[in-house]
């Protein structure tokens, strides 16, 4: 990764710019964690970007900023830029293109992700993020109430970074988001849902959420069950003990996954008929939510004489011809009916005993 990455630097350099690896990637290579996000700056412009990668694409023309694709990565390419103002304190007004790499770097949300790598493979380092790493320590460049003010979302971004890497918040940063938190209601639910999401998808979701709670994060960001999480077996385990599907955006799997897993929290994941009808990821969402044994589903769910209506050893023309009526709605409650008795193991999954227990209970349908 990192090769190929100075290998588009060089690209640009050899056309008489300046070029840098910059942010999450240099972060993460220092901490040794692999990552596959690549953001590089210039002081070539988006236009000029152009006239180097036949590739290159300008998915904003006012974030000045081009995406190429080389050996199979995507690389993010932006130019040194001041902003200028910022709108709804979140996305700046106005960008000015300028050729200083230190005062682009001032712009940014993070030491830790100011540190640079240049074209030679040398670390460049001018706001001391190295030393924040080594401290563990997640601090903002310049003042951090300014900070939250020009973009509240990095007060989403700061506990993220903490949870993450496992850092510690700098005094500055918690008392900037102690006094600006109110600025998160300006933000759109979609981003602040992107930052959750990856606050609680993490392996240490369980500190993002200690730290969200510390902040009184829920309340501005209408999580009133965020204290109520003590499992954070997956992403969808914890939005479905928040059940905000009616506040946050979610896609309709996400929101079919949630109904259905607080569904099955009311019932007992052990039972044939529940892992049946909710499957087996359901159930075990909704079973690490009540602390039950994640194996045992899984071993009672494989278990099952059958998993879906298809593995009947019957065909809904076999059945109209013993019913000897139309099709109709009595199909699928004797479906409903051989499923169960098969289930709870007091019918055999052979055609002949279906057809029997059919014609034996004929007058139910």
């Amino acid at each position: 990764m990192l090769d190929n990455a100075l290998k588009i630097l060089n690209i640009i350099c050899d056309n008489g710019y300046k070029a840098y690896i910059v942010g999450g990637f240099v972060r993460d290579y220092l901490l040794g964690i692999n990552s596959n996000d690549i953001d590089i700056t210039t002081n070539a412009t988006p236009k000029e970007l152009q006239e180097i990668f036949d590739n290159a694409c300008i998915p904003s023309a006012d974030y000045g900023a081009v995406t190429i694709n080389n050996s199979g990565t995507r690389y993010e390419i932006t130019t040194f830029r001041k902003e200028i103002s910022y709108t709804n304190n979140r996305k700046p007004e106005k960008i000015e293109y300028i050729d200083d790499l230190y005062k682009d770097l001032t712009r940014r949300d993070f030491t830790i992700n100011t540190i640079c790598i240049d074209k030679n493979g040398d670390i460049i380092d001018f706001l001391k993020g190295q030393d924040d790493l080594k401290k563990r320590i997640i601090k903002t460049v310049g003042n951090a109430k300014e900070k939250f003010e020009e973009d509240s979302l990095r007060m989403l971004r700061a506990v993220r970074f903490a949870s993450n890497l496992g850092f510690e918040l700098d005094i500055e940063v918690e008392e900037a988001i102690k006094a600006k938190k109110y600025l998160l209601k300006n933000i759109s639910y979609n981003r602040k849902k992107e930052e959750l999401d990856k606050i609680f998808s993490n392996v240490n979701a369980k500190k993002g959420i200690e730290l969200l709670l510390k902040f009184g994060l829920d309340k501005e960001l209408e999580l009133e069950r965020l204290k109520d999480i003590k499992n954070t077996e997956s992403l969808m385990c914890v939005w479905s003990i928040l059940n905000v599907t009616d506040i946050y955006p979610f896609n309709n799997t996400e929101k079919e996954m949630i109904i259905n897993i607080n569904k099955a929290l009311k019932l007992d994941n052990y039972d044939a008929l529940v892992l049946y009808k909710y499957g087996l990821y359901i159930n075990q969402q909704a079973g690490a939510i009540k602390g039950l044994d994640k194996k045992k589903i899984t071993k009672l769910y494989n278990k099952l004489k059958i998993h879906s209506k298809k593995d009947l050893d019957i065909t809904s023309d076999q059945i109209i011809k013993i019913i000897n009526k139309p099709p109709g709605e009595y199909i699928k409650l004797i479906y409903d009916d051989l499923e169960k008795e098969v289930l709870y193991n007091r019918l055999k999954n052979h055609n002949r005993n279906l057809k029997k227990y059919i014609v034996k209970n004929i007058n139910k349908y």
